[in-house]
């Protein structure tokens, strides 16, 4: 079964907290306005969805949605598992982040993956909007010391947390930015802190 798309997990979740705060699923309607898309795409999300058994629906009615915890019981927490957010990563210019415990935010087992371990951190800067992670996101973070091509990593440089997509060939390693507004940095050798996982956002 295929993966779910950076937006299908942005959606699972928007559902997912919904449910866990109203105790009733969102309309169609309600994931369009939250996302700003139209109703069709909040559908056709809904339904790729529940075609990766992540959820399930009777009747095509937004109001029977359900989440579908296929690989990890919900337990007391309702299905949900508290990410601790241990300060801010710089998605711009690099500067000293500040590595502080500033509570936890609750995500959707669905959104994890078993056995693995998570952080959080305050998005800050807008080097990655490209690639959809916003100034003031909540960046839920993959604890790893390794990372592939590709891939959107929490890289320390400078003392700093830096949020960028890591390359590298030979021993060059090129953080890329996702903004032509900002340069790469390449170096030689950089701690690799996670990857990103997903990202929360309020409106």
């Amino acid at each position: 079964m295929k993966e779910l798309t950076e937006r299908q997990k942005r959606v699972l979740n928007f559902i997912a907290r919904f449910i866990n705060e109203n105790n009733y699923p969102p309309t169609f309607r309600q994931i369009a306005e939250y996302f700003e898309i139209t109703v069709k795409a909040a559908y056709d999300h809904v339904s790729a969805l529940k075609k990766k058994q992540k959820l399930k629906m009777r009747d095509k009615t937004s109001r029977t949605m359900e989440i579908i915890n296929s690989e990890y019981e919900d337990g007391e927490n309702n299905g949900f598992h508290d990410i601790p957010i241990l300060g801010e990563v710089t998605a711009g210019p690099s500067m000293l982040s500040h590595e502080n415990y500033l509570g936890s935010i609750r995500v959707h087992y669905s959104l994890l993956k078993k056995q693995k371990h998570y952080f959080a951190l305050i998005v800050r800067g807008d080097s990655m909007k490209g690639a959809g992670v916003m100034d003031g996101d909540t960046a839920i973070v993959e604890k790893s010391e390794t990372a592939k091509n590709g891939d959107i990593v929490v890289a320390v440089i400078n003392d700093g947390y830096i949020l960028k997509r890591f390359f590298k060939r030979n021993k060059n390693i090129k953080l890329q930015s996702e903004n032509p507004a900002y340069y790469p940095i390449y170096c030689n050798d950089v701690r690799i802190e996670g990857h990103l996982a997903c990202v929360i956002r309020s409106y």
